[in-house]
């Protein structure tokens, strides 16, 4: 898979990361989308790490599309993280 199909589903991981880590980081939609790009690639870089595959320059498939999901909410939490802002419904 090319660099920018995963640039493509990075944005849509990070759209979906937006959704799975609840916190109120003040990105908004498109800072989501530019975290899950970052996530996407880290996510990628990861599983090829972890599995000793390479998903980069592999087929578009199910298990690359839960890699960029697992990293770009990674990448969110560890932003939220950084920031230092307080999660929903925390005390």
């Amino acid at each position: 898979m090319s660099i920018i199909a995963w640039i493509v589903l990075g944005a849509i991981a990070g759209y979906i990361a937006g959704f799975l880590v609840k916190g109120d980081e003040g990105l908004g939609v498109v800072g989501h989308i530019v975290l899950g790009i970052v996530g996407a690639l880290v996510g990628g870089f990861l599983a090829g790490v972890l599995l000793n595959t390479n998903p980069i320059d592999g087929p578009f498939d199910i298990s690359s599309i839960v890699a960029a999901v697992i990293g770009a909410v990674i990448v969110v939490w560890v932003v939220g993280m950084l920031t230092g802002r307080r999660t929903r419904g925390s005390i």
